[in-house]
């Protein structure tokens, strides 16, 4: 990783995008964003830009330039979604040194605190058309999501740099290993398209004109369902209510089999083995040491060996499976927990 990733100048920054056709006014605000550099910018017209500058060795300039290629046809199609600017070039990627950047459109909004049904609805339409659009073709760059990207790799990454300590590893490889292979069989005859990857709350904001998702870094070929339970992801009777009132709405617009839901457990899980060794690959960059200063300790792969432990028995139990929109759910079973929810790894 190449030192001036770390340290990005006001500068550096501002001059980057003034050789790019964007006349800065020197007003530069950091945006929170964990995984890449983000900042508001202020131009001389009195309009404001935003500006991600890419960590290096992530994603290769074709990659990037796929995902906003992916954004430009959802655009096309109106369908809400948060596209790059063209730049003096008629590209939407340059380079900085070794750090390639991209510059979007400043976008105001609220992100939701919860849904109502017919907002869940309305967000299903929404995926559905963005999941029409995202089948016509594979993304040809952009990784596969699937037992091996989002499970057996990042659990080989976490051994071979013996990131969990030595009287957990035993346990978690083998836990890990049973939910990539439960994955695996069941995903078999799943159709992979394109689609947003990280469609949780935090990568959807409200304005003025309605719903609208930003932030696809993590665009891939992945199951529908990825997107669908992210959105929806309680565990238990209130998350099965909630992505069978959101798929009521999808399939107003695109066809679902029902027995995918099967996959939202174990992707759920997969999703903790893949977000544990994003944080591992990150930790020599000084904002993830101070956004994870626990990870790492026997408390921290003790806690993620239990929550697997759950998963299983979530899957076993059949967790993911659909309920009727109108299902009444108690008050002791509709009581959630920090692990309901899984925070984005770029808030």
């Amino acid at each position: 990783m190449s030192g001036s990733f770390f340290s990005l100048t006001t500068d550096a920054i501002l001059d980057a995008l003034d050789q790019h056709g964007f006349a800065t006014t020197g007003h530069c605000l950091t945006l929170n964003s964990l995984e890449n550099r983000v900042y508001d910018l202020k131009l001389e017209d009195g309009s404001h830009i935003v500006a991600k500058f890419y960590r290096p060795d992530r994603w290769t300039y074709e990659q990037i330039l796929e995902e906003h290629d992916f954004l430009l046809e959802l655009q096309a199609e109106e369908i809400p979604v948060c596209a790059p600017l063209r730049l003096s070039s008629g590209k939407t990627i340059a380079a900085r040194g070794d750090i390639l950047f991209a510059v979007w459109p400043r976008t105001g909004g609220r992100m939701p605190d919860e849904f109502s049904d017919a907002e869940l609805m309305q967000l299903g339409r929404m995926i559905a058309r963005l999941h029409n659009v995202g089948s016509r073709q594979k993304a040809i760059s952009r990784i596969t999501m699937d037992e091996s990207t989002f499970g057996r790799q990042p659990l080989a990454y976490l051994l071979e740099k013996d990131t969990i300590p030595d009287h957990v590893a035993p346990a978690y490889a083998e836990l890990v290993e049973e939910i990539c292979s439960i994955y695996g069989e069941w995903s078999a005859d799943v159709d992979l398209i394109r689609i947003h990857g990280d469609a949780h709350g935090g990568n959807l904001l409200r304005g003025d004109e309605g719903w609208f998702f930003l932030d696809f870094d993590d665009f891939v070929n992945g199951p529908p369902v990825q997107d669908i339970w992210l959105l929806a992801g309680q565990m238990g009777l209130e998350g099965m209510r909630n992505r069978a009132t959101l798929l009521e709405g999808y399939r107003q617009f695109r066809d679902f089999d029902e027995s995918w839901l099967r996959l939202v457990e174990p992707l759920r899980a997969l999703r903790f083995v893949h977000y544990a060794s994003w944080i591992a690959r990150r930790m020599d960059d000084p904002a993830f040491q101070n956004a994870f200063p626990h990870f790492g300790t026997d408390d921290y792969w003790e806690n993620e060996l239990s929550d697997l432990k759950d998963q299983i028995r979530a899957i076993q139990d059949g967790s993911g499976t659909a309920v009727s929109p109108g299902l009444e759910i108690r008050e002791e079973e509709a009581e959630l927990s920090n692990k309901d929810f899984f925070w984005d790894w770029e808030d």
